[in-house]
């Protein structure tokens, strides 16, 4: 049983997609595709930088969808693999959207237009400095969560924003009940890395911006996905349209339960993981969490031949 995976956020990279877009065609129609919805040139900014241009929240989200869509597209048109073959999509954050784009839930411009707007509406729902995430390493989501509840007497927002893997949990919130956190983490010897993000995601503090994005998402055309889209929210299956537009206004400020999704598609027998996508940080969060599967990351021409030669076998 095979699942594709999306990535999301810190998978981006200046040139990423470059191999694909010199060589095939249909890539190129793809990025000037995006070019055109979003009117301006993501196109330009995804293979060429600057890399500060990158990293704005509003140009990192549609920028990963279009890398994320366009190697997706050359896996099913070029290389026939077909869709019947995998039991479930599944995405990191944003990755969802691909997801939904590529289980044919959701068109890829509207897709574009939604990540623009979402990435907008996250960088401005807080102030500058007043909100960040850390990762923490080594310790398991249920310690974390008693450590938090802690110090939940602190004025402030804290957060798990990602249950990743086995020992990578990132948490969000205000900087400052952070900071608090980070203290009684060091005094326990936990491992503690600052995430370079511009805004606390993945917390209540994004309730702003779920509000500036429920109408958006609830006024655009949804179809069932023809593949079971494993839901950040919920770590289960959701096939259902309209359900999957709430939970996507709910995702903006909901722990993205990747960790759990993992495990369920593990238990449902999924034996081949695929990363589709700029980056391996999904595959290394599978083999954290999950043993006995076997994990693909689709970044280059080389991997694709691989997996092709691999699944003939």
């Amino acid at each position: 049983m095979n699942a594709l995976l999306f990535p999301g956020q810190g998978s981006q990279v200046v040139g990423m997609g470059t191999e694909f877009y010199n060589n095939y065609e249909l890539v190129k129609k793809i990025f000037k595709l995006a070019d055109e919805k979003l009117n301006f040139q993501i196109s330009k900014i995804i293979l060429e930088g600057p890399e500060n241009e990158l990293q704005l929240t509003k140009n990192t989200q549609p920028a990963i969808l279009t890398v994320s869509y366009s190697i997706f597209k050359v896996l099913k048109d070029e290389h026939g693999f077909d869709l019947k073959s995998f039991e479930y999509f599944a995405g990191h954050s944003l990755g969802e959207y691909s997801a939904l784009v590529c289980s044919e839930s959701l068109n890829f411009d509207d897709a574009l237009f939604l990540l623009h707007e979402r990435g907008k509406a996250m960088q401005e729902a807080v102030p500058i400095g007043k909100g960040s995430m850390i990762a923490v390493l080594g310790v398991n989501i249920n310690e974390l969560s008693i450590l938090i509840k802690s110090i939940e007497s602190e004025i402030g927002v804290c957060e798990v924003a990602n249950d990743n893997a086995d020992g990578q949990v990132i948490v969000s919130g205000d900087t400052k009940k952070l900071d608090k956190l980070k203290l009684i983490l060091k005094e326990k010897k936990i491992k503690t890395i600052p995430l370079k993000v511009s805004a606390p995601f993945h917390c209540s503090l994004m309730k702003q911006a779920a509000l500036n994005m429920e109408k958006k998402i609830y006024n655009t055309n949804f179809n069932n996905p023809i593949v079971k889209i494993i839901n950040n929210v919920t770590a289960k299956p959701e096939e259902n349209f309209e359900t999957i537009k709430k939970l996507l206004v709910e995702q903006i400020f909901s722990t993205v339960k990747w960790r759990e999704s993992i495990i369920h598609m593990a238990q449902a027998g999924v034996k081949n993981f695929i990363e589709v996508g700029p980056g391996k940080a999904l595959t290394g969060m599978v083999k954290r969490t999950v043993k006995d599967v076997n994990c693909f990351s689709i970044n280059s021409i080389a991997d694709m031949k691989k997996l092709s030669d691999e699944f003939k076998r």
